[in-house]
């Protein structure tokens, strides 16, 4: 089995990798349909999507125009929450938004891998279940032409302004101003973008 079977493997991978690419525009049709049924406002044939995002609750979410949406994404809205993304927005691989009350992400703005932002915690209500206890939430927003980082938290209550950008891994806890630079664990303005 060694290397006839080693040769005849590396020569099928040709193939398939052919027949990947000639699918790659049916698969973006397939989960352009997929995301189009699972939330509640329509969505613009411009949004690229490259895998259907996992959607969970109401579905509640606004998508703008001319959308690249990376694998792996994962959306939440419950209760009264809503996801409202503007036009020209890129988000790569494996971004979380969970809203229980808003967020808004500006056009032109660009989130980076394994990044989450999230407009609730969880609340400590004695002896009872954390998982049971509700959530805390306060609104998010994200200007225009913002660049996050790959792997950013953004917490409830934030806003960053127009043009900011994030550093990787930073833990956003407050307002970011328009134009700033943020980076760290808490993220703290190191200077303003160019």
């Amino acid at each position: 089995m060694g290397q006839g079977f080693k040769a005849y493997a590396v020569a099928m991978l040709v193939p398939i990798a052919r027949l990947r690419r000639r699918l790659a525009p049916l698969t973006r049709l397939w989960s352009h349909a997929r995301l189009r049924e699972r939330i509640t406002s329509p969505l613009d044939p411009s949004v690229v999507v490259l895998a259907t995002p996992e959607i969970h609750g109401t579905g509640r979410l606004r998508l703008g125009r001319g959308l690249y949406l990376y694998p792996g994404l994962y959306f939440e809205t419950q209760e009264e929450g809503t996801i409202e993304i503007g036009d020209e927005v890129v988000m790569s691989r494996g971004v979380h938004v969970v809203a229980f009350h808003g967020i808004r992400i500006g056009a032109g703005s660009m989130i980076g891998e394994y990044s989450s932002v999230r407009d609730a915690n969880h609340r400590r209500d004695g002896d009872q279940a954390l998982r049971w206890a509700g959530h805390e939430s306060r609104p998010i927003e994200i200007g225009r032409q913002v660049w996050i980082g790959r792997g950013v938290t953004i917490l409830p209550g934030v806003t960053i302004g127009d043009g900011a950008v994030i550093g990787a891994n930073a833990v956003v806890t407050h307002d970011i101003p328009a134009g700033a630079v943020a980076v760290g664990v808490p993220a703290r303005v190191v200077g303003a973008g160019s």
